[in-house]
């Protein structure tokens, strides 16, 4: 494609806005929290901040640079710039690749579950009974409603890798719904995207400051936000934090993957992408800080509401094993009437010490979960047990699955850009290019030899909603700073 016919933003907000959308995706609300919570809390943020100006401030700002430029896809750009770095070009497409055969499948799961929000009581608010109708199903029990609803009810996970057990109905459809959403938005490159982004990178912060305000009033919150400013400083000797530090700032800015080098291909060659590197970086770091602040004040109210309910189980067993009387024993003064009893009844409450659970807040806040775990479990847990739960229920898994599909923008741009760039395939508009289905686009897909990549592009998903297992726990940044 000849570089002055190429599409460009229609203006530097929307670019801005679309690197916005790209960067500010599911790592800043599941990951982040987490590895401030493995990490020291508070103290995390040192090596997190050094590791934005040092690293990722700087390459954010080479890949719009690169971009902008050459106006160029990731192939083409680093091709230009020397034969012999062609291949961190291809390397980088194929990166992309990867990351859309699995990231619509987290949007499908969004789906999923804002599609059962709107039931009168959540699904995962409760076990299941069992097939006599007798009770709740044991394998609930065992683990809890949220857990079941995730693993049992949306993935139906099986035991190893060697069972698939066929594809999942339900999945598939939503898979599919969020492939035809995502094609939607690209179907016309950068001018449907520069429309869309515009609600796919501002919503979820209306989404966080609403989750804020009510999540500061929950009960407990406080705990969650003090556990996450009480700076650890000894983790800052630990090599690990530091690797995540950096991993994570690879991973939240999606350096690497050619999308910052795609989007900038259509600014204006004058743009002033300096100023915009610093403020993306800004935004998307000030963003992860933002939602931890959110994350932590809805984990600190579910840690409280279970600790609370750990006091009233154990309250209930030493009413019923000392026969006292229902109003010595309350929440706050468990623990003295605990040692009162062992000093006065030591026999008896020995008997009793092995059935007693060890209720430790802090422990609660301390239990280290990322990933899906937390925007699925964690979050629901905590949703569940609030007034209104549909509502907010809506609100957060609408929320994320804005965050899934601004991150799908940019992961589809970062391939379909590089393929727009090549000559024998210039000619080819953004509908067929994009999988359009007319009878000329069939014409202009079959002229291209493009047609025999297309069903291997669109079956090949399909194997992540029928294995049924978890297999994506660590990113793919980790990989690239690996190499």
């Amino acid at each position: 494609m000849a570089k002055d016919a190429r599409d460009n933003w229609e203006s530097p907000t929307q670019f801005v806005l679309a690197c916005v959308s790209y960067a500010v995706g599911l790592g800043n609300v599941w990951r982040f929290p987490y590895l401030c919570q493995m990490h020291g809390g508070g103290g995390f943020l040192i090596p997190y901040l050094l590791m934005l100006l040092l690293e990722g401030v700087p390459l954010f700002y080479l890949e719009l640079a690169i971009g902008q430029k050459m106006r160029l896809g990731s192939i083409g750009a680093w091709t230009a710039i020397s034969p012999y770095l062609g291949g961190l070009g291809l390397a980088s497409v194929v990166t992309s690749v990867y990351l859309c055969l699995y990231y619509n499948i987290i949007n499908a799961w969004s789906f999923w579950y804002l599609f059962h929000s709107f039931q009168s009581i959540l699904p995962w608010a409760a076990c299941p009974v069992n097939s006599n109708r007798t009770g709740p199903m044991e394998e609930c029990e065992k683990a809890s409603p949220t857990q079941y609803f995730f693993y049992r009810e949306t993935l139906n996970i099986s035991p190893s890798i060697e069972k698939s057990g066929g594809i999942q109905t339900g999945q598939a459809l939503c898979f599919l719904l969020a492939w035809v959403i995502t094609y939607l938005f690209i179907i016309r490159g950068v001018k449907s995207t520069g429309k869309v982004v515009y609600f796919t990178a501002t919503f979820p912060y209306v989404v966080l400051l609403i989750y804020l305000i009510r999540g500061m009033t929950l009960h407990g919150a406080l705990n969650g936000v003090k556990y996450m400013f009480t700076p650890k400083m000894e983790e800052l000797a630990n090599p690990t934090t530091w690797i995540n530090a950096a991993t994570q700032i690879f991973f939240s800015l999606g350096l690497g993957f050619g999308s910052l080098i795609a989007f900038a291909s259509y600014n204006q060659y004058h743009n002033n992408f300096e100023r915009q590197a610093i403020i993306v970086s800004l935004i998307n770091s000030g963003t992860s800080i933002f939602a931890s602040i959110v994350t932590f004040a809805i984990y600190g109210f579910k840690a409280t509401i279970n600790y609370e309910n750990c006091l009233d189980r154990t309250r209930i067993l030493l009413l019923n094993s000392f026969n006292l009387a229902e109003d010595s024993i309350t929440i706050n003064n468990v623990f003295e009437m605990i040692e009162k009893l062992n000093t006065t009844f030591p026999e008896q409450f020995a008997e009793l010490s092995n059935k007693l659970e060890d209720c430790n807040l802090e422990n609660e806040l301390s239990t280290a979960v990322e990933g899906t775990g937390l925007a699925f479990i964690v979050y629901s847990e905590a949703i569940k047990n609030m007034p209104l739960s549909q509502l907010w229920s809506v609100l957060y898994f609408f929320m994320l699955l804005m965050l899934g599909m601004g991150s799908m923008l940019g992961n589809i741009t970062a391939i379909t850009t590089p393929l727009r760039d090549f000559k024998f395939l210039s000619r080819v508009s953004n509908e067929a290019l994009n999988g359009k289905r007319t009878k000329q686009h069939l014409e202009e897909i079959r002229l291209s030899k493009l047609w025999t990549k297309l069903p291997l592009s669109r079956c090949l998903p399909f194997i992540f909603v029928s294995l049924k297992i978890h297999l994506f726990r660590r990113p793919l940044a980790q990989c690239e700073l690996a190499c």
